[in-house]
């Protein structure tokens, strides 16, 4: 099922996995998909190397093992600054094979080490490119706050404008703590003409360095009522977790009463967590529309 179909019907919940690294058993992540799995989301997307750590061949397994296993309509990420077009065709051949048609676009992080291909510059030049060479649901991303590599939001919102003028049939959200600045985001896209469905990106912090990590990495601000959590519970792991998770299905609830398109839930292979969650917001979701 080509995800984008979704939306005119309910609003959309799903998941982000993420394959285990080289060190560990691949049996983890298969006994995380069971727990998840029982949890019925619409989609589960499973992240893929963006060049070096070599996982890309086990993203397209997992997404596999979701669909014939699980019954469960799988997205694969698939960044391309370190691919080429012949590599990048490759992977689409491959899940073509798999019956995987549910792709999300991404440039993908750019690692020091690795000097890029630059057959792909941007996501937009790779949904170009797909769009070309099959009939695939393609989803992109999008940053709230502006991705960090940006000087300001406006010229952020230009190049999502020409990500969906590309292809994007819908866009997934990186992860935030301050609905005003999701629902501030939803309006300046409609005033730029971009018009497909966004999923709110949620992440439960379940701990201190995880939040730490995060923020350093996407540049997401921290709001007054998520700090006094931070520093309230920072000493107690078991107080922490649930705090966050409460803190998650507050921002979801009140997503969801506002209309949002759809939640994806950065479950960070937390099965416990995204079971609270899902529990918690089911009914919510599920009377939505």
């Amino acid at each position: 099922m080509k995800i984008r179909e979704l939306f005119d019907k309910k609003t959309v919940f799903s998941f982000e996995i993420f394959p285990p690294k080289k060190t560990s058993s691949v049996d983890v992540i298969y006994k995380t998909l069971e727990e998840l799995g029982d949890l019925s989301p619409d989609f589960i997307s499973v992240t893929f190397s963006a060049g070096g750590s070599g996982n890309g061949s086990l993203s397209c397994e997992i997404a596999s093992r979701i669909k014939d296993e699980y019954n469960i309509t799988p997205m694969i990420h698939l960044p391309c600054i370190n691919y080429t077009e012949d590599e990048i065709l490759a992977v689409l051949n491959d899940l073509d094979k798999r019956g995987i048609e549910n792709i999300l676009a991404l440039r993908g992080d750019i690692n020091p080490d690795i000097e890029p291909k630059k057959h792909f510059r941007y996501a937009s030049d790779l949904i170009s490119f797909i769009k070309k060479h099959g009939d695939y649901d393609i989803a992109g991303a999008c940053y709230p706050e502006g991705h960090i590599e940006t000087e300001n939001i406006v010229d952020d919102i230009k190049n999502l404008k020409h990500k969906v003028d590309m292809g994007a049939d819908h866009l997934i959200s990186q992860l935030f703590f301050d609905n005003n600045l999701f629902y501030s985001f939803l309006e300046k896209t409609a005033i730029a003409g971009i018009n497909v469905p966004i999923e709110a990106g949620i992440m439960p912090v379940v701990n201190k360095n995880q939040i730490e990590r995060m923020v350093g990495m996407c540049g997401a601000s921290l709001p007054p009522k998520f700090v006094k959590i931070m520093q309230k519970f920072e000493h107690n792991p078991e107080a922490l977790r649930d705090a966050g998770i409460a803190y998650a299905i507050d921002q979801i609830v009140d997503l969801v009463s506002s209309g949002v398109d759809g939640i994806h839930l950065y479950t960070m292979n937390n099965p416990y967590v995204a079971k609270r969650i899902s529990e918690a917001v089911s009914g919510i979701i599920g009377n939505s529309k």
